[in-house]
């Protein structure tokens, strides 16, 4: 086998590690803006932009995997109502504990933080990596659109019961998260009928690249990442507290992808049921955290972030080290 040119490894490292790649990018590029003086004022004026940038990310992903999936395969299954029965638990036993203890303010916050996770939505890339890992996108991204819906119902629910101090009539909020999942689910997927029906030069473009979605994930978790390093650093709070919503947040998606994983087993579908409970989308868990919640609490769905993605990773390299035996 002849070695790999400089160009050549540099591509294979971007194609086989793009996950791990994009989180340091978007570490180091927070960094240069931090500290960098010439770049600090610029990041300020860009951090608005991130609102707008990363919905339209998962947007575009979203698109590019309805192109690729057909829409008469999109139908609820036994599993889909069983990983979201394992999570309206979650957030029961959460909520009986916040109730019943008196907790300090950095538990307050930490369980803010955890709950966030929980109730959050499968995230839009989740089918991204279960095609990856060989399982079935339409089915995955079917989950997707009913675990919104369910999370749209269950958080103006829960966030007034366990923070008295929030003002969320049910209404409101129910058609504040749906009109955002309607601009993340439902326009991509209108976007795609049309495609698929009405430029068929345009869909085969679209669908010649295998991995433009998950390419599209990675620029999307670099651009998350920056932000959320940015978040982290402003939290305020100390090492100590920090490390514990780490080590908490750690705990949680483990917990989430092995319940998820043998949820999936059961019915024949690991990678679906590991990715539909485990991989959350978390930019909207921290969008939930800034608006109704303590801002600080948004560390634990920030750190969420690296935590999904390594275990991404390592299935992703599990997977196509298992694949290359086989050949």
């Amino acid at each position: 086998m002849k070695p790999l040119t400089p160009i050549a490894a540099i591509k294979r490292l971007l194609r086989d590690w793009t996950l791990p790649v994009a989180i340091v990018a978007g570490i180091v590029v927070y960094v240069a803006f931090a500290y960098i003086p010439a770049l600090d004022s610029a990041g300020d004026r860009l951090l608005p932009w991130m609102d707008v940038l990363l919905p339209l990310a998962m947007a575009m992903i979203l698109f590019v995997n309805f192109c690729r999936i057909d829409f008469h395969a999109m139908r609820l299954r036994a599993w889909h109502w069983q990983v979201t029965a394992f999570q309206l638990a979650t957030v029961a036993i959460a909520v009986a504990i916040t109730l019943s203890h008196d907790l300090s303010p950095r538990g307050v916050i930490i369980v803010e933080g955890l709950l966030t996770c929980v109730i959050g939505p499968g995230a839009a890339a989740a089918a991204v990596v279960t095609g990856k890992l060989g399982g079935d996108m339409a089915s995955m991204t079917t989950y997707t659109f009913l675990s919104n819906i369910v999370t749209a119902v269950m958080v103006p629910i829960v966030f007034p019961l366990i923070d008295p101090q929030v003002d969320m009539p049910f209404v409101e909020a129910f058609l504040k998260i749906l009109y955002k999942v309607a601009l993340v689910l439902l326009v991509p997927m209108a976007a795609a009928y049309v495609v698929k029906h009405r430029t068929p030069r345009l869909l085969a473009a679209i669908t010649a690249v295998p991995d433009l979605a998950f390419y599209l994930w990675g620029i999307s978790l670099a651009l998350t990442t920056g932000v959320t390093a940015r978040g982290i650093a402003h939290s305020g709070q100390t090492v100590g507290t920090l490390l514990l919503m780490a080590v908490v947040s750690a705990l949680l998606c483990m917990m989430q992808f092995a319940v998820g994983r043998w949820i999936g087993r059961r019915h024949g579908i690991t990678s679906e049921g590991g990715q539909a409970l485990g991989q959350k989308n978390t930019s909207f868990a921290v969008w939930i955290a800034y608006t109704y919640l303590s801002p600080v609490s948004s560390v634990v769905p920030g750190c969420y972030i690296l935590w999904q993605n390594i275990v991404n990773s390592l299935e992703l390299y599990h997977h196509r080290l298992s694949t290359t035996i086989k050949k």
